[in-house]
C-alpha cells in the first residue's frame, strides 16, 4: 500500500478570497473564518475558560485543512492571562499541504490581521510531507502542535494522548464518510479525558447515533452563519468504553529526577526535562559529559529507507525529523551545536540503488526529503570520484555530538545540577523516591523520578533481568592530507566518510560485537578505509600509508539490543510481572506492570544522533502525561518492556 501523500488543490474567486474543492472549506475573510472557529470550536468547548488553572491542556481535533483552528486557539491562549502552562494540540491531516500553498493561503486569509505573525510562524515551522506524526513546538515549547499526516481512520486509533477537548472538524460527513464513522468515534472516546468536552458544527443523525453509541453526551445549539445548527457535548460514559486509561502524568510532589549518564540520551532528557520545569541532577562517571561514543569528533544523521517503510524506518524518520526541530531551537536559543548543513550522500551497490529508487517512486517522498541520484549526480554532489549510483538527504549530515551535549546541558540553565566523576552503583527505594548510591554506598541524590541513560551499563544499576543489552566496538580512523579533502558532504554506505578541516577525512567504523578492548588497531584502520575506498576511489591512495605509518583513531562502544531498536520509556516492575505471569502470558505493553517513577534511553547503538532527541521527547512526554510524538504502534517497538512481554508469552518467567 502507497503512503503518498496528495497535497490539496488551490483555487482562488473571482475576488481573491481562496477555496479549496478538496476540504469543502470556504474563507470569505479573517474575521469570517476566525469568528467561525471561535464561535464553533472555542466556545462550543468552554474556552479559554475550561483550560483555567491547569497545567497541561490537550485539544484534539480530526481535520488540520489550513490550520484555521489552531491559530485561533494559539491566539486566544496568548492572549488569556489565565492560560494553561502548556497548551497541546493534536490535528490529522490527510492532505496536507505544500508549504508555498499554505502560504498563498494564510496569507490571503490573514492579511492585515493580528493573526498574521502566527500564521507566518507556522508556515516557517511547516515540515516535510511525509506520512507519520511531527512535533512542532511554539512560543518556547509551551504551545505545540503534533500533526499527524495520514487517513483519520487510520491514524486516531495509533495516537496516544488524553484530550480535554475536541475539535471534529474536517469534510462534511456526506462528503467523506469515513471519517465520520463509527471507528473513528470509538478512537476519540479512547482517549477522551474526564470531563472532555466536543464541538462540531454537523448535526447530522449519524454523528449523533456515532456519539452515543461511543460514550457522549450531546446537545444542539445555534450554529454560526450558515450553518444553523452544531452540536456540543462532553463524554460522559455510562458504562466501561476502554481496556486503557489514556496517559496520566506520573504523581510527583517534587518535580525532580536524576538521570545517570551525561551521553547524547542523558543530555537531551535534562534539555527536554527543563523545559517542562523540571530540575534534574545528571549523574556521570567520567569527568565531563560526552567521554564515551558520544565524544566521538563527528557523527553523521539521516533517516532509514526500506522498500516496505517498515517499523525501525517510521522510528527513523520521526526521530530524524524531530532531531532537526529541536537542533534548530538549541541555535534559536543561542546554543548551536556545531553542525555541516549540506546533506548526505548514501551510496549502495546497483541492485540496492534501483530497489531503494523503487520504493522513493511508490511512497512518493518529496525532493527536500530524499532525493536518488545518478552516479554521475553524486560525484558532483560529493566533489569526489564516487562508485555507485545513490540517493541523497538534503537535510542529513553531520554533527559534533559533543557540541551538541553541551548545547543541551546549557539550555538545561540552572535546573541543571551535574555530578562528573561519580559512579552509581545502584538504586533503592525510599518511600515516594528513589535513592542513588555510588560504590562506597553513600547517597549521591535523591528523586522520585531517574532517568536511565548510561548505556550498557543501565542493566547492572537498575538490576534489570529483561533488558538484555550487547557492546559493539567501533574504532573510527582519521585520515590526515586525506586524497577526500575536497569532500562536501558525508558519505554513507559500506562505510562512511566525513570531511574534517584541515584536510582530514574521518573514516569508520569497525563493528565488532561482544569486544571490550579500547586499545586503537592498525587492522581495523586498513579496514576502516578499504571499505571506504570502495565507495569513493580516491582513498585507495592512502592504504599504503595507512600500512607504513598508522593513522590516529578512537575506540569507543555502542550499546544494541538484539532488534537493534532503542529502549525508551517507562521500565517494567519485573518483580510484579514475574508475581502475576499467569494472568500476563497474553499481554500487551500497556497491561505490563511499570516500576514507579523509572525511565530508560538506552541502546542508542549507531543512532543516537536520531533517536536522542525524539526518544528524550517521548520519555518526557509519558512523564508529563502528554501527548506522545509517537504512534502508540512504533513506541511499543521501543518499549523497555517488550523483552519481559516476550519471556512472559514464552512462559520464560
Amino acid at each position: 500500500m502507497t503512503t503518498t501523500l496528495i497535497p490539496a488543490e488551490l483555487a482562488f474567486r473571482d475576488d481573491g478570497t481562496p477555496f479549496s474543492p478538496v476540504y469543502g472549506d470556504i474563507y470569505h475573510s479573517a474575521s469570517g473564518a476566525f469568528a467561525q472557529s471561535h464561535y464553533v470550536f472555542l466556545h462550543g468547548n468552554g474556552l479559554p475558560e475550561r483550560w483555567h488553572g491547569r497545567r497541561i491542556f490537550t485539544v484534539m481535533e480530526t481535520g488540520f485543512g489550513i490550520g484555521v483552528n489552531f491559530l485561533a486557539t494559539w491566539s486566544a491562549w496568548r492572549d488569556d492571562p489565565a492560560r494553561c502552562e502548556r497548551l497541546h494540540f493534536v490535528s490529522i491531516e490527510k492532505h496536507p499541504f505544500a508549504r508555498d500553498d499554505l502560504r498563498a493561503v494564510l496569507d490571503a486569509v490573514t492579511a492585515d490581521s493580528p493573526l498574521t505573525p502566527l500564521a507566518r510562524e507556522l508556515v516557517d515551522r511547516w515540515p516535510m510531507l511525509v506520512p507519520g506524526t511531527h512535533r512542532l513546538e511554539f512560543d518556547g515549547g509551551r504551545v505545540t502542535l503534533t500533526l499527524a499526516f495520514g487517513d483519520a481512520p487510520d491514524l486516531l486509533p495509533k495516537l496516544w494522548l488524553r484530550a480535554d477537548a475536541f475539535y471534529l472538524d474536517g469534510f462534511a460527513p456526506s462528503k467523506n464518510p469515513d471519517l465520520w464513522s463509527p471507528a473513528v468515534f470509538k478512537a476519540l472516546a479512547r482517549v477522551a479525558g474526564e470531563h472532555a468536552t466536543f464541538a462540531t458544527w454537523s448535526s447530522s443523525g449519524d454523528v449523533k447515533r456515532a456519539l452515543e453509541q461511543n460514550g457522549f453526551e450531546y446537545r444542539k445549539v445555534d450554529g454560526f452563519g450558515t450553518k444553523h445548527t452544531m452540536l456540543v457535548g462532553r463524554f460522559a460514559p455510562r458504562w466501561r468504553v476502554r481496556r486503557y486509561e489514556p496517559p496520566l502524568p506520573f504523581a510527583a510532589d517534587d518535580r525532580h529526577a536524576i538521570v545517570i549518564g551525561a551521553g547524547l540520551a542523558g543530555c537531551a532528557i535534562v534539555e527536554r526535562l527543563a523545559a517542562r520545569g523540571w530540575r534534574t541532577t545528571l549523574i556521570e562517571r567520567h569527568a565531563a559529559p560526552a567521554r564515551e561514543a558520544s565524544g566521538n569528533p563527528a557523527g553523521v544523521f539521516h533517516p532509514l529507507i526500506s522498500r516496505d517503510d517498515s517499523s525501525a524506518s517510521r522510528i527513523a524518520r520521526a526521530g530524524f525529523l524531530y532531531a532537526l526541530q529541536s537542533w534548530a531551537a538549541l541555535e534559536a536559543r543561542g546554543h548551536a551545536p556545531v553542525r555541516g548543513s549540506g546533506g548526505l550522500l548514501h551510496l549502495a551497490t546497483d541492485d540496492e540503488a534501483r530497489a531503494v529508487a523503487a520504493a522513493l517512486r511508490s511512497f512518493g517522498y518529496p525532493s527536500d526529503y530524499v532525493q536518488p541520484v545518478t552516479r554521475e549526480h553524486a560525484r558532483q554532489i560529493a566533489g569526489v570520484d564516487v562508485a555507485h549510483d545513490g540517493w541523497f538527504y538534503p537535510h542529513g549530515g553531520w554533527i559534533e555530538p559533543a557540541s551538541l551535549c553541551r548545547a543541551s546541558c546549557a539550555a538545561a540553565g540552572d535546573a541543571l545540577d551535574a555530578r562528573f566523576g561519580v559512579r552509581v552503583e545502584r538504586l533503592e527505594r525510599s518511600g515516594d523516591e528513589w535513592v542513588a548510591f555510588d560504590e562506597h554506598a553513600r547517597e549521591i541524590a535523591r528523586a522520585p523520578v531517574v532517568v536511565f541513560a548510561n548505556a550498557h551499563d543501565a542493566a547492572r544499576v537498575g538490576a534489570f533481568a529483561f533488558a538484555p543489552t550487547r557492546i559493539v566496538r567501533g574504532q573510527l580512523t582519521l585520515v590526515a592530507n586525506s586524497p577526500l579533502a575536497n569532500l562536501r558532504v558525508p558519505v554513507i554506505g559500506d562505510g562512511y566518510a566525513v570531511p574534517r578541516p584541515h584536510g582530514v577525512t574521518l573514516a569508520g567504523a569497525t563493528y565488532e560485537v561482544d569486544d571490550a578492548d579500547d586499545a586503537v588497531r592498525d587492522a581495523g584502520h586498513v579496514e576502516n578505509i578499504e571499505r571506504v575506498a570502495s565507495m569513493l576511489p580516491d582513498l585507495r591512495d592512502a592504504l599504503n600509508a595507512t600500512r607504513s605509518e598508522a593513522p590516529a583513531g578512537r575506540v569507543a562502544f555502542r550499546c544494541v539490543t538484539s532488534d537493534r531498536l532503542p529502549m525508551l520509556g517507562a521500565l517494567a516492575d519485573e518483580q510484579a510481572a514475574a508475581r502475576d505471569a499467569e494472568r500476563l502470558r497474553g499481554a500487551w505493553p500497556l497491561d505490563l506492570p511499570r516500576a514507579p517513577g523509572l525511565y530508560g534511553a538506552f541502546a542508542y547503538g549507531s543512532r543516537g544522533l536520531v533517536w536522542s532527541a525524539l526518544g528524550a521527547e517521548l520519555v518526557a512526554s509519558q512523564i508529563e502525561g502528554e501527548p506522545w510524538p509517537l504512534e502508540r504502534e512504533l513506541a511499543d517497538h521501543v518499549d523497555p518492556a517488550r523483552f519481559l512481554q516476550r519471556a512472559l508469552r514464552q512462559r520464560t518467567i
